[in-house]
């Protein structure tokens, strides 16, 4: 992968191009028809919440229906924790500046990278498939250059925090909603975390998902969670398609010479499923 300082403009360009839902290149219904073929009649485990019917139906060991649109949701996340777990370990593996940042950013990383692993597993528990992309792009110098690779991740976690908002509003059911909520909270915690990087980096503005270099100070300088003006799934997945599909990272600007593969593991958390997850047959 080439090396070298991405030009100040450039991650805006490119962050930019990914938010356009009319970016050549972008084949959403081909990758919506694939994630789609993962259909078919999935049940949701009981979640075990104490909310009225819900909570009726866990308590007697029933399941939950997921409507088609709670799948295309759920897929879609799939592959979105897939690519976190991708980046994050990254990050951690080859990036040159990781061993310079503070021990505690270290351990933040580390952290975050076996939160994602773990939504990874628990949307994979309910589509009973792995993700159908198994293999990501970035753009130029992703991992080497600090500025490209905080402006990429600052941006992955807003698309995360979005998508799982769309969820909040569009789930068929409170079990998925809450859920959807509980991952978002985790996403915003990652957003602040990459920004803390970047001021530790000597950055002094991060680049995300709208395109707009803001300041680090403060890492946290959201006062509610942007949903970036997204009404439905279909807008996140055209956000991220140019990580997944080779065509559209190249129409991006990403660099298709290189594909960094998704390696999932077993997660180990202190507190893995919160107080309500129970995910079981």
């Amino acid at each position: 992968m080439p090396c070298g300082h991405q030009s100040k403009n450039k991650p805006r360009l490119v962050m930019e191009n990914i938010l356009n839902d009319e970016t050549k290149g972008f084949n959403r219904r081909s990758f919506l028809t694939r994630t789609s073929l993962l259909g078919g009649a999935l049940l949701l485990p009981r979640l075990g919440l104490s909310e009225d019917d819900e909570t009726s139906a866990s308590k007697k060991g029933e399941h939950v229906p997921v409507s088609s649109r709670d799948k295309k949701i759920i897929i879609a996340a799939e592959i979105a924790e897939a690519l976190a777990v991708t980046t994050y370990s990254n990050i951690i593996n080859t990036s040159p500046f990781f061993t310079t940042i503070p021990d505690d950013d270290q351990a933040y990383l580390a952290a975050a990278l076996q939160e994602e692993m773990s939504h990874y597993a628990l949307l994979q528990s309910v589509t009973n498939k792995p993700s159908p992309f198994t293999a990501f792009f970035y753009p130029p110098n992703m991992f080497q250059d600090p500025q490209t690779t905080l402006n990429v991740l600052v941006t992955l976690e807003d698309a995360f925090i979005a998508a799982y908002l769309v969820g909040v509003r569009d789930f068929s059911n409170r079990s998925l909603r809450v859920t959807a909520a509980r991952i978002m909270g985790i996403e915003s915690d990652h957003r602040s975390l990459a920004r803390v990087i970047a001021s530790d980096l000597g950055l002094s503005t991060t680049t995300g998902a709208q395109g707009v270099a803001e300041s680090v100070s403060p890492p946290n300088n959201n006062g509610y969670e942007r949903t970036l003006e997204w009404t439905n799934i279909d807008q996140a997945v055209a956000a991220l398609t140019p990580f997944a599909d080779a065509t559209a990272a190249g129409n991006a600007g990403f660099d298709t010479g290189t594909s960094f593969a998704f390696s999932p593991f077993t997660p180990t958390l202190p507190n893995p499923l919160g107080d309500f997850i129970s995910f079981g047959g």
